[in-house]
């Protein structure tokens, strides 16, 4: 935390990983501002936390080391509009994430350092864990190096918010970036969330109660996954009966077949080129229209009215 203490610390951003970083760092002893927009409703809150906070521009010209943590899309004009012009030569510019960096989004001066810190895990489990004592997995990366202890300061800010207690990797910005994405779209989001519903759905569409299809399709999911990341995929085979054991092995091929493979091989390749990023990013300036209306879509199905009063009793 040296690297950290005497030095100015700037968050951009009060959302799930802005108010974990934040608060982190301030209970780890660092002199932490928390920059936004006026009027932001964020304000009060981090405010009320007993943190000091200003306007983006005010906090980044006060700063030795600014942190971007508001979300990817709007990260380039914030950047561009508040943070460019007040950020002075020498100075160590952050970023949770390396979506901005890695596509080019987002280019800071030749003479500022540049460097990541991604937890791998969100803002309120950041939080958590430090506040339990323990501390979520740190990912980080230097893309550019002024003044030769850049890593030092990544390394300093990962411990700070409590990284240092479960693990710090060094990785590079297109690495976190490539497989962040990927992970997110073919298997721990995007796969997953439509394997359960395709689960859910054929159960129901064969007559099946939508409260066992539920049960067996997404609400055990948590236990399978509880187990493998406790103690591998051998120790949660271990766990599980024979018949399951069996039909993992029979089955699991025939749904997640080569097709599969070809088809994720595909997506990592726009991953890999920029496709993705492009288009996300007009999606944002097209007002969020296409996310916005899946998401209220996939609200209203049935698998999450089940499921939210199968919760509600379990409570």
């Amino acid at each position: 935390m040296e690297k950290l203490l005497n030095k100015r610390v700037a968050v951009v951003g009060y959302g799930s990983q802005g108010h974990a970083h934040a608060l982190n760092l301030m209970d780890s002893g660092a002199d932490v501002t928390v920059g936004l927009r006026e009027g932001s409703a964020n304000w009060s809150r981090a405010e009320e936390a007993g943190l000091k906070v200003a306007s983006v521009e005010d906090a980044v010209k006060g700063s030795d080391v600014v942190m971007m943590l508001v979300p990817d899309e709007v990260q380039p004009e914030v950047y561009e509009k508040s943070v460019a012009p007040n950020l002075r030569k020498g100075a160590y510019l952050g970023f949770g994430h390396g979506f901005n960096i890695h596509y080019n989004k987002v280019e800071p001066h030749q003479e500022v350092n540049v460097f990541m810190v991604a937890p791998k895990g969100p803002g309120h489990m950041v939080r958590r864990t430090y506040t339990e004592g323990k501390g979520t997995p740190c990912l980080v990366a230097v893309y550019r190096d002024v003044t030769g202890d850049t890593k030092d300061v990544a390394m300093a800010w990962a411990a700070g918010i409590g990284g240092r207690r479960a693990g710090i990797l060094e990785t590079t910005f297109k690495e976190e970036t490539e497989t962040d994405l990927f992970g997110e779209q073919a298997v721990l989001c995007g796969g997953v969330s439509e394997l359960m519903r395709a689960g859910y759905e054929t159960l129901v569409e064969a007559g099946y109660s939508p409260e066992s299809a539920y049960f067996e399709c997404v609400h055990e999911m948590k236990l399978i996954v509880d187990m493998v990341v406790e103690g591998g995929f051998t120790s949660m085979r271990s766990s599980i009966s024979n018949t399951a054991e069996y039909g993992d092995y029979e089955v699991g091929k025939r749904i997640v077949t080569e097709d599969t493979k070809r088809e994720m091989k595909k997506v990592l390749e726009e991953i890999q080129d920029g496709t993705f990023a492009d288009k996300f990013c007009t999606e944002y300036k097209n007002g969020m229209k296409n996310l916005k209306g899946t998401r209220e879509e996939k609200s209203k199905h049935q698998m999450e009215v089940v499921g939210e009063r199968l919760r509600g009793m379990m409570v």
